[in-house]
């Protein structure tokens, strides 16, 4: 009305502006009216409610019967909330009340919200690892969001698992869609420490083992480590991916960090809300966003975090979904010699909830934008691109979040190795490793899997010494199946004894962002595929140079060869997902993804079912 009497639209101020609120709009109510839903603009949910006839008749008769008006049916944007909740995905236990909020900012820009259900992916409970379901839980996200009168997608994701799937379904159809973090857990406290989830359970378990912790006293820090709501508040895998969200301009800025239990994460979801039904009328898709710019940001900003390596394998299949290329080297090449500016765990010593009073992401772009380490011009979800969202962010703490001329660590990004042992590469995260391991020479103990692991670790009659390097084979995508988190082995018993808390370790299985140490991963192609890695024996000489890039096995050519001719593969699952899983996985610098996942199909409206 105000409109129509010459004045103009009142101005939203800029936090709100900031945080993607229309800056030359205000939300209003719309009054309800009997329009036949034909009259109004074709959306790709109108291919189920905006016919007048037996298509449309269904597609909104049994919608009413959640007690939905008729008006709601008249071409407003149909706004997928995509709901990873679950009770046994402990980290995403609040979902409930976080979509409830992002449905108030739907409402309120005149969106019509619809939750639904897809598989949800809990680190700590699912076996034999979460990683196995990754690509499920994909295609669950994927059919879902391509079956449904669909516009615009809302993606509530927490723990490590729940988020690259989520993204990797929803680029594969390529809708207008935003990423929404449950946030980080508040830090966890024990006697007079701070206590970091994850980590502190890789601490506690070795001193547990070494003797210098009771079994009394680790079993009392359970519930002081997971005190509120939230994923992991360590720079793990969780909170890592809620950074690349950010990063790669998938959500607004200050996702990454805002804690679960802090009424800012339900402010951040009320504007999700809004945010996104903007995003349908401008038609701003993922494929907008996701450019090789925002990957090129993301690998970098992995580095100034001193992200999980996790994340590699996470964006290589993203990356493949949405059509850009992205390879193991770029890697090494844009993110290796990044600083890491952020001293968190499993790194260095605080938390989340430090790192979000200390500025969050926004001041760590702000250091790699001064030093030209950032494409300002990448578009974000909020209509803005990196470079405007970051001007002028602030840090409140120097000791939580670095400059770049005065780093937590210089050049800790992810190393990519290469060599016999690793032909198709193997990554190390320096930031969580020992020094004086990155050069280092020593005498395989393997095992070879993580049963015989089990079996064999806490036997002193072990020969095993800290010059030793660990080997674990058949842990790979095909080999556990999953690729599961067991890279960081524990060390032995009677080396811990010595005061020893570090090893170089190798093998083809992932670890836990929260975890630490010299531990290569990744080594592809894995033993169960028939690499290298398989004929390594208990007293072969490795060399791991990190500086160089190098991981060699000291076995000549002939001796391998003859080990190979009497290799058997391991078996593998013969019926279910898991053996549609080890058919067509990739291997790790492929992402470890489905061959057939790759790329995607689209959000063509299917066929009519009636």
């Amino acid at each position: 009305m105000a409109q129509s009497q010459g004045r103009r639209a009142p101005k939203v101020s800029p936090p709100l502006a900031f945080w993607g609120v229309p800056r030359n709009r205000v939300s209003v109510v719309r009054p309800h009216k009997e329009i036949p839903v034909t009259e109004k603009k074709k959306l790709r949910s109108q291919a189920w409610f905006g016919a007048n006839d037996i298509q449309g008749f269904i597609g909104r008769s049994w919608m009413k019967n959640q007690g939905y008006p008729h008006d709601l049916f008249d071409g407003r944007p149909v706004i997928g909330i995509c709901n990873t909740w679950s009770e046994l995905t402990p980290c995403n236990g609040h979902f409930r009340e976080l979509a409830d909020w992002v449905k108030r900012g739907v409402w309120e820009a005149g969106g019509f919200p619809a939750e639904f259900p897809v598989m949800s992916l809990g680190e700590t409970l699912l076996r034999p690892t979460s990683m196995l379901f990754r690509n499920l839980a994909s295609m669950d996200v994927e059919e879902s969001i391509r079956a449904n009168p669909i516009d615009g997608v809302v993606l509530l994701m927490g723990c490590d698992k729940t988020t690259p799937s989520l993204l990797m379904g929803a680029a594969s159809c390529d809708l207008p869609t935003i990423g929404l973090s449950g946030g980080p857990m508040l830090n966890g406290r024990f006697q007079d420490k701070t206590l970091g989830s994850g980590t502190g359970v890789w601490q506690m378990s070795e001193d547990t083992r070494a003797g210098k912790m009771t079994t009394a006293e680790f079993l009392a820090a359970e519930s002081c480590m997971n005190r509120s709501k939230g994923h992991c508040m360590t720079m793990g895998t969780a909170s890592t991916m809620a950074c690349m969200v950010e990063a790669l301009g998938m959500g607004l800025p200050g996702n990454a960090a805002i804690p679960a239990v802090d009424a800012r994460r339900y402010t951040q979801a009320q504007l999700t809300g809004r945010r996104i039904v903007e995003m349908v009328k401008s038609d701003l898709k993922m494929s907008q966003i996701l450019t090789r710019k925002a990957f090129e940001n993301a690998i970098r900003a992995n580095a100034a975090i001193g992200g999980s390596t996790n994340a590699v394998v996470h964006l290589l299949a993203l990356a493949a979904r949405i059509g850009v290329e992205l390879s193991l080297k770029d890697w090494d090449d844009l993110g290796s010699q990044v600083s890491c500016l952020v001293n968190l765990q499993p790194s260095g010593k605080h938390l989340m909830e430090d790192f979000y009073y200390a500025g969050g992401l926004p001041a760590v772009l702000k250091e790699l934008a001064d030093k030209k380490l950032l494409n300002m011009d990448a578009l974000t979800v909020n209509g803005r691109t990196l470079g405007e969202n970051i001007e002028g962010a602030p840090c409140w703490n120097r000791d939580v979040i670095h400059t770049y001329d005065a780093p937590f660590k210089a050049e800790a990004g992810i190393a990519v190795l290469q060599g016999n042992l690793a032909p198709n590469g193997a990554v190390i995260k320096p930031s969580a490793g020992s020094p004086h391991l990155f050069k280092h020479r020593g005498r395989a103990v393997v095992f070879e899997n993580i049963e015989d692991f089990h079996h064999r670790i806490n036997d002193e009659a072990l020969d095993v010494d800290e010059t030793c390097v660990m080997v674990l084979k058949n842990c790979g995508p095909k080999g556990y199946p999953g690729m599961a988190e067991v890279g960081n082995m524990p060390l032995p018993p009677k080396v811990l004894r010595k005061g020893i808390k570090d090893m170089v370790r190798v093998s083809d299985a992932r670890m836990s962002g929260t975890a630490y140490g010299t531990v290569v991963l990744h080594v592809s192609p894995e033993a169960a595929a028939g690499g290298v890695l398989a004929l390594v024996q208990n007293g072969d000489m490795i060399e791991l140079d990190v500086a160089a890039r190098r991981l060699v096995l000291e076995v000549d050519d002939a001796t391998l060869e003859m080990r190979r001719k009497a290799w058997v593969p391991p078996p593998m699952p013969t019926r279910g997902y898991a053996k549609l899983y080890v058919d067509h996985v990739l291997q790790a610098e492929k992402g470890a993804d489905l061959d057939f996942l790759v790329g995607g199909s689209g959000a063509a409206v299917p066929r009519e079912s009636h």
